[in-house]
């Protein structure tokens, strides 16, 4: 399922990242790959807040469905 669709407080793991090579590349220097742990702290119409290696990070939805779970 795709990181848009994670319940608020829950810690999920990046199973996929759907994605162009460039694309990936982009998400691993955020940290988000496969394996990656995220804690997502808000969800508004898509957008996402996650926790990713001690930071947070907002991801818009075109990029939030790319990541599954």
């Amino acid at each position: 399922m795709p990181l848009t669709m994670a319940p608020v407080g829950a810690e999920v793991t990046v199973k996929r990242v759907l994605a162009d090579e460039r694309s990936k590349r982009h998400f691993s220097d955020l940290g988000i790959a496969e394996g990656t742990k995220l804690t997502v702290f808000s969800s508004v119409q898509g957008n996402v807040i996650v926790k990713v290696c001690g930071a947070r990070l907002a991801l818009n939805r075109e990029l939030a469905v790319k990541i599954l779970i």
